[in-house]
Formats: structure tokens, C-alpha cells, sequence
């Protein structure tokens, strides 16, 4: 059993053709930038979508912990909104209050699968992959902080003649990241910063296995795409653009190199860090301009490396 947060159809942007992205719960870097937060824990969470509340209190009768707080506001005649007073000690995640929350602002993340239960769901779309050379994503938080169910999910869906792509941050065993790949077609890899200082200052962690299983996915002839996301003032200098040019032309084989896409930062997942009770470490932080953006994709083109910018035209994608 795995456990998920989401899956998504008809994703667009996740691979080659049309797919069905995977999302696995769990992910050990704690990046300041990350817009999947409901991602970070492994554990299930409640999330709360304030703006969606209508105020019935059936949230309140069905609880049978109290977590949910008082059912009545100071204010007369009215009722707190979904979340308001809620206490994640007492929650016993029974999932009681989103089963009968009619305005859906309330959530369970954190779903139980078997991987034949994802695959399951994975084929429900197969006509389109075939049509389009879609097929499946394995993203997260992180796949390989659950290696065993990654694996397995991966080598069903080749079983099935399902193409595999693997979206991960190489934070991982090596062993475990050779297990994923026996039975990925394309790997997506996000590389972050070259620097280990300062990515352990903006993630938490060292990134020696992260730059180590980058190379390691090279040798292994996988069709490859590596991402980088650009944070203003965090990883966009003319040295750090540089950086990225120079690992990424030492990796052992360039071949099996499909493109380097650059993703500008974006606040999109800020209002899911309020939805789950997490502070956003970003709240001041300013956004590439289009201009900008595309004054980065030729400082790279300077320093050597093509790279190509969803946010300015979609690039071609291949398999």
C-alpha cells in the first residue's frame, strides 16, 4: 500500500502526450519555494478551504473529538469558518467532517491505495495515452521517499504497456532510484542549485546524493529532462546560471538529454499553506516579469546551455 494526495488526469505538463500524475505523500526537503505543501508530510491531513464554507455546522455534530473547536462564534447567529478553531492535537483524522461537508471545504489528504488500485485508475484513460503518447507520472512530494510502492506502480504500468515517467528531486538511496528506473521510460529531475551550502540553507539538506543520482540517471541512458526552478534573488545570478550550465554539460552521457526546462517561481500554492496550518516561508517574495524570464533563458543561452520556458512558449514534448 502507498500512500497519495492526489491524482490528477489529463495533465499536460507532466511528461510527454496526455497523462494521469500520481502524486505520492511525503517528501524529506523542506524547499521554500515548494507549491505542494500537502505533499511535505507523510502522514494524512485535514485542510481547510475557508473560503468555501457556508457556515451549517455539520462539521461540529459529526466530530466525535471536539477538534473542530467551539460550534458557535462569538458572533450572534453565525458559526466559525471550516478550520477556524481547529485543534490538529485532538484530530483523530477520521475523516468525518469531509464526508459530510457539503461546500467541500473541508479535505482528507492522504489516501491509501494499493498499486493495483492506482493502476486501475491509470487505465481508465489509456485511449488517450495511445492517441497522444501519454501515459503515466509518478510525482509527489517525493517517489522515492516511498521506493517500495514507486517501484511496484512503475513496473505494473510497464507491464502494461504504460508509458512511465518518474518527477522526482533525486533525494534518495541510490539503490532505490535503480529500482525506479528499471521500469521508467523518462525521468523529470528537479535540479535546484548547484551550490551545497546554500541549497541546505533553502532546503534543509545537502545536495551531494541529489547532484550524485543526477549523474547516475545519465548513465543509465533514460530519456532525461531536468527542470530547474528559478527564485528571484535565490538561484537566478549570473553565477548560479552558470553553475547549472557547467554541471549539466559534465553529465556523463548528453545523448539521452531531452531538454532543460527553467520554471519561474509562481505563488500558486500559497494559499495551500494556510489550507493545511503552515506558515508560507515566501510571503514577500517577488516573481520573475516576463521580460526577466526571458533575459534568463538567454543568460543561459550565453553560458552555454539551451533551455526552454513553459511560462513563454510550450516547449515540444517528446518522449
Amino acid at each position: 500500500m502507498g500512500r497519495l494526495f492526489a491524482i490528477k488526469r489529463f495533465a499536460l505538463h507532466d511528461g510527454p502526450g496526455i497523462r494521469t500524475t500520481v502524486f505520492l505523500k511525503g517528501c524529506p526537503l523542506r524547499c521554500l519555494w515548494c507549491h505542494n505543501p500537502e505533499g511535505l508530510s507523510p502522514d494524512p491531513q485535514l485542510a481547510f478551504y475557508s473560503h468555501l464554507c457556508i457556515g451549517c455546522g455539520k462539521c461540529y455534530e459529526v466530530c466525535p473529538s471536539g477538534a473542530l473547536g467551539k460550534e458557535s462564534s462569538p458572533i450572534a447567529n453565525s458559526r466559525p469558518k471550516a478550520g477556524e478553531n481547529y485543534d490538529r492535537e485532538k484530530c483523530t483524522l477520521c475523516g468525518k467532517c469531509a464526508e459530510i461537508c457539503p461546500a467541500g471545504a473541508i479535505e482528507l489528504i492522504g489516501t491509501e491505495l494499493s498499486a493495483d488500485g492506482v493502476i486501475a485508475r491509470v487505465l481508465r484513460d489509456r485511449q488517450f495515452y495511445a492517441t497522444s503518447g501519454g501515459g503515466l507520472t509518478l510525482s509527489g512530494g517525493e517517489p522515492l521517499a516511498q521506493p517500495d510502492f514507486a517501484a511496484e506502480v512503475l513496473a505494473k504500468a510497464r507491464a502494461q504497456g504504460i508509458h512511465t515517467v518518474l518527477d522526482t528531486s533525486g533525494f534518495g538511496r541510490a539503490e532505490d532510484l535503480d529500482r525506479c528506473l528499471e521500469h521508467t521510460d523518462h525521468v523529470y529531475y528537479d535540479l535546484k542549485i548547484v551550490d551545497e551550502r546554500r541549497h541546505r540553507d533553502f532546503t534543509g539538506f545537502s545536495n551531494r546524493i541529489i547532484l550524485e543520482n543526477l549523474r547516475r540517471v545519465s548513465e543509465s541512458g533514460k530519456a532525461l529532462t531536468v527542470r530547474i526552478p528559478l527564485v528571484k534573488g535565490f538561484n537566478d545570478s549570473p553565477e548560479d546560471i552558470g553553475a547549472f550550465a557547467d554541471f549539466i554539460a559534465c553529465l556523463p552521457s548528453l545523448t539521452n538529454l531531452q531538454r532543460v526546462e527553467i520554471i519561474p517561481y509562481h505563488r500558486i500554492g500559497e494559499g495551500k499553506y494556510r489550507s493545511v496550518g503552515l506558515e508560507y516561508p515566501l510571503k514577500s517574495q517577488p516573481v520573475h516579469t516576463r521580460e526577466e524570464v526571458s533575459g534568463l533563458v538567454e543568460s543561459f543561452a550565453r553560458a552555454g546551455l539551451t533551455v526552454y520556458c513553459s511560462s513563454l512558449a510550450p516547449p515540444n514534448m517528446g518522449s
